[in-house]
Order: C-alpha cells, then structure tokens, then sequence
C-alpha cells in the first residue's frame, strides 16, 4: 500500500513538473504571432542642386505617410548637377531630379535624362511655368534676378534709381554696379540673358562695353557680390547696386540682427530689368521607384512644400494656392514684365554668348 501510496505521488510529482514546463513552451510560440510584422521603408534618391532646402519636418512626414526614406543627394550648382545627371543616364544615380532650370531646360530635354509624367497637380499651375509640353520636367518655383540697391545710398545723395538697364551707364552711376560672372555665376548668367534679351544679339555687347567703361565692377560668385562689394548688405562695400534676387529684401529683414520695420534694400523691377528663373523636377530615366517618384513631383507641387519654399530657398512658388510669408508680402518685388529668352535658343547659344561677353568685358 505504501509502495502504492509513494508511486502515486511520484506520478503527480512528475505530471506537476511537465505542465510546469509546457506552459511556457506554448506562450513563446505563440507571442510572435501577436506581433505585426512592420515592411521597412523603401529607399528613393532624390539629386540636387547644392542651394535645395526643405524643412526636415515635413521631409519626416512625407516619409511617414508613404512608408519611404528620402535620400537627397546635392550635387553642386545646377549645372554641375545637370552634367552628373547627363554623365549617369545608363545608370541613374538617383530616382528623381530637382533645380534643373530654364537656361539649360533644353539641354536636359535633348539628352533625354527625364520620363514624362503628367501629375494631376499641374492643373493647378498658371500656364506660364509650363515650358515642357510633354511633361518631362515639371515646374516647381521661379525667381527673379533684379538689381538691387542700398535705399540709404541713393536716399542720401539725392540721387535717382535707375529705372532702364541703358541708365546704368549713365556717368552719374560710374562705378557703382557689381554683377558676377557668367561662366561662373548663376544670377550672373541671368543678367546676361536679361541684357540679350532686351538689347538682342546685336546690341548686348555694345552696352556691356559701354557699362565696362562706366567702371562696372565684376566679381565671380553672387557671395562675394552681395556680403563683399554691396554697400547695404556689408556697410562697407563700394557699390550700392548688385545683380541679385526679388527676394533679396524681405531676407534683410528676416536675418536681421535687430527687427527692421523695412529693409535696406529694394530691387529694380521696371520692364525688361530682371530675368525670371523657373526651377523643374522631373523622373529620371530608368528609375525602379517610378510610382514613389510620382510621389515626390506630385509632394513638390503640393501646398506645403510650395508653402515652405520661400524661406528655405528664397524663391516663389509657382502653385496660387500656397500662401507666401508676411515677410514675401510686405517686402518682395515681383516685376510685372520681367526679361524672357525661349530655353532653346538659351541652350544653342549660351556658350557662345558666355564667351563674347568674356571678350568684351573681361579682356
């Protein structure tokens, strides 16, 4: 009976034991089954210009909504830029292209780096930022080169601003313009193009030779122009006028040290003054991300990223329905006829214009 007794108990010791251990065999098997398993983002790569900006927040959001990370690669100006896009079209180095402009839109079209891509947001663009009929580049901002001036220089002497570009060789304004270099200058370019465009090809010389003997200072980078030479960004600089942006004043007062009630600079907008740049985002060639490429254009033209441009980049949106900052209201000029070149002739003959105009003035 003992014998029995004490075999029981083994056996219910025994039986104690092995639910024991099978208890938590089953809950690990069973907790990964109540875990969902997450899909980790899909890469897309995104080349710039080295000037692009956006705000880190809505970037993270963008990447949120859409399960994807942003890799943005900058790739100097945009020419640089455009020439690495052109280098690498048989084995793209990025999904989608930002800040290809209108002076060399045509040349990234005739190399065929883009796919085209009609986003249903392009109907909300004015048709005047549409400079690609078949959609493979995309309008997303414009600016304007103007020439800018130091209010207080002009205020103080009593002396008129320009208001034409043949005024500026005038011998009262002798000395004090500073513009950048063409070859070496974006905004530079620009007010090439601006001075071709209303002098023709037949007169752009002879004003840049006569504004050569006017002692027109030329620099190589907009930097040294605006923070060096320019009287009312610096205090110091000889000249109160430079080849710089529309946005040029309202940016005075947002980076002021001390609050401005209006900034110190105002730009020269009368007809045929300043030179409108459009920037473009377009799909590269060959992506495998064309869907989330999509994505990107079609997150570029929306009202938040248009609404975030301008104090990221200082430049305008070309979607009406962004709003811009007080800042942009109060103070940025946008002129009303601004200089306009066809991007074709642009790209046939920008080399060529570079180098008569390095002869004329340089030389």
């Amino acid at each position: 009976m003992k014998s029995l007794t004490k075999t029981l108990a083994i056996y219910s010791l025994v039986v104690l034991i092995l639910a024991a251990c099978a208890a938590p065999i089953q809950q690990v098997a069973q907790t990964p089954t109540d875990q969902p398993v997450e899909t980790p983002p899909t890469e897309i790569r995104v080349m710039t210009h080295a000037s692009f900006a956006v705000s880190e927040e809505l970037i993270r959001g963008f990447e949120r909504e859409n399960n994807v990370s942003i890799s943005f690669l900058p790739a100097g100006d945009t020419g640089s830029a455009l020439n690495q896009a052109i280098l690498t079209k048989n084995a793209p180095m990025a999904d989608v292209f930002y800040g290809v402009d209108n002076t060399f839109l045509s040349r990234a079209l005739e190399e065929g780096i883009f796919e085209p891509y009609a986003s249903p947001l392009l109907t909300e663009i004015p048709p005047q930022f549409k400079l690609d009929p078949q959609n493979r580049a995309l309008p997303v901002n414009y600016g304007d080169v103007c020439i800018n001036y130091d209010r207080g220089f002009f205020a103080e002497r009593g002396l008129a601003v320009p208001s034409s570009l043949e005024d500026l060789t005038l011998p009262e304004y002798r000395g004090l313009l500073v513009v950048q270099n063409p070859a070496t200058s974006s905004p530079g370019l620009a007010f090439l193009l601006a001075t071709i465009a209303h002098f023709g090809e037949e007169g752009y010389i002879d004003f840049w030779q006569r504004l050569r003997a006017n002692d027109v200072m030329v620099v190589a980078n907009w930097e040294t122009a605006y923070y060096t030479n320019f009287s009312a960004s610096s205090g110091r600089g000889p000249q109160p006028m430079v080849v710089s942006y529309g946005s040029s004043p309202p940016a005075e007062v947002i980076f002021a040290e001390t609050p401005l009630d209006e900034p110190p600079t105002a730009s020269i907008t009368d007809p045929g003054t300043c030179f409108r740049q459009i920037e473009f985002v377009g799909i590269l060639a060959g992506t495998q991300q064309r869907e989330l490429a999509e994505k990107v254009v079609d997150f570029m033209l929306s009202v938040p990223f248009q609404e975030d441009m301008p104090l990221q980049m200082f430049v305008f949106p070309v979607n009406p329905n962004a709003s811009l900052p007080e800042a942009f209201q109060k103070y940025a000029q946008i002129p009303d006829q601004p200089a306009e070149l066809d991007p074709e002739l642009i790209a046939a003959n920008r080399q060529r214009w570079i180098e008569a105009w390095t002869e004329a003035v340089l030389r």
